[in-house]
């Protein structure tokens, strides 16, 4: 048991774990404080209990269940937070023994999605998420219901009810794949716009409260709401980001990523995510002042797999690097930089790095165009970036970042 400083007055949750020897209990452990944090609460109490498996019936074992009783009314608990995915049985027990609120680390992810979302997609998306946790966990009773808070009803128990309950719940699901599916379609249409425009996407990805708001920030000014808080950013921003040698790209921030994500969120997040796996160049941003960034940075990198990501550019971005020594830092090697978001220092080198992974569909060229070919500078300001434009004795000397369908053109009128 550990405890816990803490100095606010709000809802006061008992964090506990059970290691099976499956994953790092303790670093788990640690990330569900910041989880509670992050929902508002306060963890005034971590509980771990190594096990051979969890116990079906109470998760823990009746020993630590005493104990975990004895804990909560010295210390005056409110909520008891277990990080594990719990059974309805788990809950219902739990509760029973302890007459505290108890929730797992599924549900605390889903009420921190609820808290941040902001975009209709965003809204849908959690919806679903939430109703496709709930619907197996229904009880019959009238309890379960309530969890959702002014989402589709609590009315009285009976069995007969819980017919009617799931059929509302199956109901409002489709409804909700429906809108989400226009959403799509919308966005869909917007990729097929930037394709046909020959818009340049980077997507940021990483691990939540890595400091990938900070950055989008600092590169465009975009005004993300960016806290030390996991999950601050959960609506996908796009923003125009011109690089140093003139190409204009599209930044798009998603939302952060957390070890052990239930599939199910993963799924009801995957068409913000596409975002990511449709990019041309994806910035796998890591806090590298954590222990564990090794760790996020393999989370970030297997979920980009499972995306099929495996043939986009991929820049591992060292985010927090002022909080670091120089003797701490790994010597750059490839597609990876420091930087740090908050000063400014190490941007240059990674706007570098992504000038040299921009995808061969654009060519920066220098052009020599015939007075009389005035049409091609005229299409080349139109559709293409313009770096410098010079009337000369010769004729117009442009230089410029074009598509591959203009080069094909001005192929002739190339000087270097």
């Amino acid at each position: 048991m550990k405890l816990i400083d803490t100095q606010e007055t709000k809802t006061r949750a008992l964090l506990v774990s059970v290691d099976t020897g499956k994953f790092d209990a303790e670093a788990s452990l640690d990330e569900l404080c910041e989880l509670v944090e992050s929902a508002g609460a306060e963890p005034v109490l971590t509980v771990l209990q190594k096990l051979d498996r969890v116990e079906p019936a109470t998760f823990v074992g009746s020993g630590k269940l005493n104990e975990i009783k004895e804990i909560c009314e010295a210390q005056e608990i409110d909520l008891i937070v277990c990080d594990s995915e719990l059974s309805p049985t788990q809950i219902k027990t739990l509760e029973a023994e302890t007459d505290i609120r108890t929730i797992d680390r599924t549900t605390l992810i889903l009420d921190i999605f609820a808290l941040r979302a902001r975009s209709r997609e965003g809204k849908l998306q959690v919806e679903l998420a939430q109703l496709k946790y709930l619907l197996p966990r229904l009880s019959g009773k009238g309890i379960a219901l309530s969890r959702l808070g002014g989402g589709i009803g609590t009315r009285g128990p009976g069995e007969t009810k819980l017919e009617t309950d799931r059929r509302h719940i199956h109901r409002r699901m489709e409804t909700l794949k429906e809108q989400l599916k226009e959403v799509e379609n919308h966005r869909s249409r917007l990729r097929e716009r930037r394709d046909k425009d020959g818009v340049i996407t980077v997507a940021i990805v990483g691990y939540t409260n890595a400091g990938k708001s900070t950055l989008m920030n600092y590169l465009t000014d975009a005004g993300v709401l960016a806290q030390d808080k996991l999950f601050a950013t959960l609506d996908p921003t796009s923003r125009a980001l011109k690089l140093p040698g003139g190409v204009t790209v599209m930044l798009i921030d998603t939302v952060g990523l957390v070890r052990r994500l239930p599939h199910g969120l993963v799924e009801a997040f995957k068409s913000t995510l596409e975002e990511a796996a449709l990019s041309d160049i994806i910035l796998n941003v890591c806090d590298a002042s954590s222990p564990e960034a090794q760790v996020h940075m393999q989370v970030t990198a297997d979920l980009l797999s499972e995306l099929g990501c495996g043939d986009t550019p991929i820049i591992n971005v060292l985010n927090k690097c002022d909080r670091l020594s120089s003797l701490e830092l790994a010597p750059d090697n490839g597609n990876t930089v420091h930087i740090s978001a908050k000063t400014g220092d190490g941007v240059d080198a990674l706007l570098s790095i992504i000038e040299q992974n921009l995808p061969l569909r654009i060519k920066k060229v220098k052009l020599l165009i015939p007075f009389d070919k005035a049409g091609i500078p005229a299409e080349i300001r139109a559709k293409a970036t313009l770096i410098s434009e010079e009337y000369t004795a010769d004729g117009i000397v442009l230089e410029a970042v074009i598509d591959e369908n203009l080069y094909r053109k001005v192929r002739e009128y190339i000087t270097e």
